[in-house]
């Protein structure tokens, strides 16, 4: 048992991506730096040793998940189809709660310490299956064009997507999962005129819904997020607070910030004064307290990774495994871009975490997770190259 553990960290270290680990290390760990900086006030260390044993956890995830050769795994799709589906449907269970504004978007077992959102967990599974689709209309039927190929690659991801939104009403993470579609379907080469009409079809409903005023009294808040964007003067106590609040924030660091640890609003008792600060606003503790060059290494170490990730697409060996990575980097240019665009109040607030950096065990495991799949294909090319074919 301990020479065939022997054999598989030997073979991790040889062929897995180490640069890319490095990369995800060091940005969680720049991550649980904000964190416990935002949770002072709190008078409780919890949050950071649970984000710190997410990073160990999620370690272990990537040397795991870097070992599965995912082409043979695929195989098996329809299982990964219906995990898909019975996991968020998890959510109708008592194990579904609630978050602040009324989404079951989270599970709660009895026998873990923190809630797991599906949604992280089935954005990998949910890749995998896109890009298995994708790789197989291109490669058996060598049409990306038709009608036929669309509305089958349309389907599977509108289907999940409408599925994922009833069940639970967390409209972020949909858009993570539309994004990837379209970010996928754009590398394999699908024609530009579907996109033109998903888009613009996409456009004429919302408009027809907001026209017609068909929006629920449930789903309010939503257009007063987006409402306030075009307006910051709009209602700024109510749905306008937590970005004025964070656009002050990061305003009040400047270049260098006013110091770890020393964040005028970051350090406040006031929970109010800087909220969700170690979740969606962790982008604004980091301008307030480490200024522009804090933000700055920020986005060169997601952009460090995004580019990796890309890299390792281009190199694959199959359309499938090269799909994969957009996919995955699709998730995180997308959460990336929202975040840190909620940040600045040039973004509506749709709960969408900073990758790596916000708060969040079952984010960061998934996350480690996810890039455990791309440290996999590295693996499997590094392979071929070298032997000519996977050695297991």
């Amino acid at each position: 048992m301990l020479n065939r553990l022997k054999a598989v960290l030997a073979d991790f270290f040889q062929q897995a991506d180490l640069v890319l680990l490095g990369l995800c290390c060091a940005s969680t760990l720049y991550g649980i730096v904000l964190i416990f900086s935002a949770t002072r006030y709190m008078n409780s260390n919890r949050r950071v040793l649970v984000q710190t044993a997410a990073l160990l956890l999620g370690i272990c995830v990537y040397i795991g998940v870097s070992m599965v050769d995912f082409e043979v795994l695929i195989k098996k799709w329809k299982w990964i189809l219906l995990f898909n589906v019975g996991f968020i449907g998890l959510l109708l269970t008592p194990l579904g709660v609630s978050d602040n504004t009324g989404n079951t978007a989270w599970l709660k077992f009895p026998f873990l310490p923190v809630s797991i959102g599906p949604a992280e967990v089935v954005k990998i599974t949910y890749t995998l299956l896109l890009a298995y689709q994708l790789a197989w209309l291109l490669e058996e039927k060598r049409d990306l064009r038709s009608f036929s190929s669309a509305i089958q690659a349309a389907g599977h991801a509108l289907c999940l997507i409408g599925y994922y939104f009833l069940i639970s009403g967390d409209m972020g993470n949909g858009l993570v999962f539309f994004f990837i579609f379209l970010a996928m379907s754009f590398a394999a080469g699908f024609a530009l005129r579907w996109f033109v009409l998903l888009l613009g079809g996409a456009g004429a409903a919302i408009a027809g819904v907001l026209l017609l005023d068909l929006v629920p009294s449930s789903m309010n808040y939503m257009l007063e997020r987006f409402r306030v964007l075009f307006d910051h003067g709009y209602d700024p106590r109510g749905a306008g607070w937590q970005q004025n609040r964070s656009l002050l924030a990061i305003g009040s660091g400047g270049v260098f910030g006013q110091g770890l640890l020393n964040g005028t609003q970051t350090q406040s008792d006031y929970s109010a004064s800087l909220p969700a600060r170690h979740t969606d606003l962790v982008f604004s503790v980091c301008g307030e307290e480490l200024g522009l060059l804090g933000c700055l290494v920020i986005m060169v170490l997601l952009t460090a990774i995004i580019i990796r990730v890309l890299l390792v697409a281009r190199n694959a060996q199959t359309l499938f495994q090269s799909l994969v990575c957009v996919g995955v980097a699709a998730m995180l240019i997308f959460q990336t871009v929202v975040n840190i665009g909620m940040c600045l109040f040039v973004m509506p607030v749709i709960g969408i975490t900073l990758p790596f950096f916000s708060y969040g065990g079952s984010s960061v495991v998934t996350l480690f997770m996810a890039m455990g799949v791309v440290s996999s294909i590295k693996r499997y090319t590094t392979s071929v190259r070298r032997y000519g074919r996977l050695v297991r």
